[in-house]
């Protein structure tokens, strides 16, 4: 069992204020796995006072101290390797391949492009009689959700390091035992007490008190664009940064080519991962109408390949992370049928022989209209629309046909039109044919949220620009 009902502030483990004991679950077997404590504003109040102590030596720390720093945490994450892909397998649902693959590997890579951007970022700039200096921002609250929990911690956690800012971090409470023993590992690494801080809790009793809070100088979000509004509303008496990574309802433009049938098939099971819980998921697939016949054919095939099941055993795809997402996946799936999409693959209902657990059948639905619900609405579960389009403009305008802006992808052989029609999708993120980097920028357009992370753009969300001028030209 895990048993982490304490909070780390200042630099150790601490009670909370108020006692508020509840249990996690593990999602493929439906039983308490451990429990945490919900922390109250009491608690947030004493992560913000230790951090705008330590702020005031941490922000001049130099460039060899954050980096030595950075180096030791990275040794004590390939210690818990083991230990962090069985959490995240515990209590999200993460088949142990994945966890211990995508999931660990790309907490340690952010934090080893951290460390390779600090080499050489450029903190002052001399323009003429003017010396511009990047500062860092002062106490960040962060907010982190549960589906790729580990990658949404390093994404903040680190650039926020290494720009010589302090935190307090909230994951979320249903994945919380992974951001636990991250702040083991920070300890361990010397993390000098009050610079990070890690108070556990849910929205309105520790989300609120963060996003409000007068001694917090910026808030870094990443869940539903739900939650993101009423985040900023509450931050906006403050006037606090917001950085926000929302929703997203991405599209993925299958060109009329040689690779369409590999373009469909890699869609649709890229689609799958992580059970559909994904923000930047290709959940809205465009092909022509000529070929739709050919694309469900192909994505049955792909998606009868996906198999759900035990997270310790051989499946392709875990459980959804609760009972409250499987109730809402089923209900979009029902909505489908009711408003005239074809059921494909899939359907609603648990997979044969798992009863217990919140599995979810890999789904596909064609002959989707952009009007559809399921063609609106970010599912956050295996499930896949496809969608027929007449030519390559009215594919741009079916993509760009949604509150949602995070990213969107291009499948086909052609990469020069691939280019020339990503030029004109509006949102944060165009991968061809799966491409990936962890140095490009991470945000969205639109309801997909602000600001961006991943590599040196990251950087730049946490700091703040002074001018001094009038210096020897």
């Amino acid at each position: 069992m895990y048993e982490y009902t304490q909070f780390y502030i200042d630099g150790r483990w601490v009670d909370p204020v108020t006692p508020n004991t509840v249990e996690v679950e593990n999602p493929a077997t439906e039983q308490a796995i451990g429990h945490i404590s919900l922390g109250s504003a009491a608690d947030v109040d004493a992560a913000v006072a230790a951090a705008r102590r330590a702020f005031e030596s941490w922000q001049f720390s130099t460039r060899d101290e954050r980096l030595d720093l950075l180096k030791a945490i990275a040794a004590g994450i390939e210690k818990r390797r083991e230990d962090l892909a069985k959490a995240v397998s515990d209590e999200m649902g993460a088949p142990m391949a994945l966890a211990s693959g995508a999931h660990v590997n790309l907490f340690a890579g952010h934090l080893q492009t951290a460390i390779k951007v600090l080499e050489g970022f450029a903190f002052e700039k001399r323009d003429g009689a003017t010396l511009h200096i990047l500062e860092p921002i002062g106490v960040v609250g962060m907010i982190t959700p549960w589906n790729w929990p580990l990658n949404q911690i390093a994404c903040k956690v680190f650039p926020a390091l290494a720009t010589g800012n302090t935190m307090i971090l909230k994951p979320s409470e249903i994945a919380p035992v992974n951001a636990a023993i991250v702040a083991e590992i920070m300890h361990e690494a010397g993390v000098p007490a009050g610079v990070f801080n890690l108070v556990n809790g849910d929205g309105p009793g520790v989300g609120t008190a963060i996003s409000g809070h007068p001694d917090i100088d910026m808030v870094s979000f990443t869940g539903s664009t739900r939650a993101g509004i009423a985040i900023a509303a509450n931050a906006a008496g403050t006037v606090k940064r917001v950085a926000q990574e929302l929703g997203g309802k991405s599209p993925n433009i299958i060109l009329d080519d040689g690779a369409f049938a590999r373009s469909v098939a890699k869609g649709t099971t890229g689609m799958m991962g992580n059970s559909g819980q994904t923000c930047t998921a290709p959940s809205r697939m465009l092909v022509p109408h000529a070929r739709m016949e050919e694309a469900k054919r192909v994505a049955r095939e792909a998606a009868e390949s996906v198999i759900p099941g035990d997270p310790k055993g051989n499946a392709t795809i875990g459980p959804v992370v609760s009972k409250a997402q499987w109730d809402k996946i089923q209900g979009l799936i029902e909505k489908g049928i009711e408003e005239g999409a074809t059921l494909v693959a899939g359907g609603p209902g648990k997979p044969e022989g798992l009863e217990t657990g919140h599995y979810v059948k890999p789904t596909v639905f064609a002959d989707v209209t952009n009007d559809m619900t399921i063609a609106r609405e970010e599912i956050f579960g295996p499930v896949l629309a496809i969608l027929g389009y007449a030519d390559e403009d009215e594919a741009v305008r079916i993509a760009n046909d949604t509150e949602y802006g995070l990213a969107s992808h291009i499948s086909g052989e052609d990469t020069e039109k691939a280019l020339a029609l990503g030029r004109r999708i509006r949102a944060g993120r165009v991968a061809i044919n799966g491409g990936y980097d962890m140095n490009a920028a991470f945000g969205g357009y639109k309801k997909s949220g602000n600001g961006r992370e991943w590599g040196e753009f990251g950087f730049h969300e946490f700091v703040e620009i002074k001018a001094v001028m009038g210096l020897p030209a």
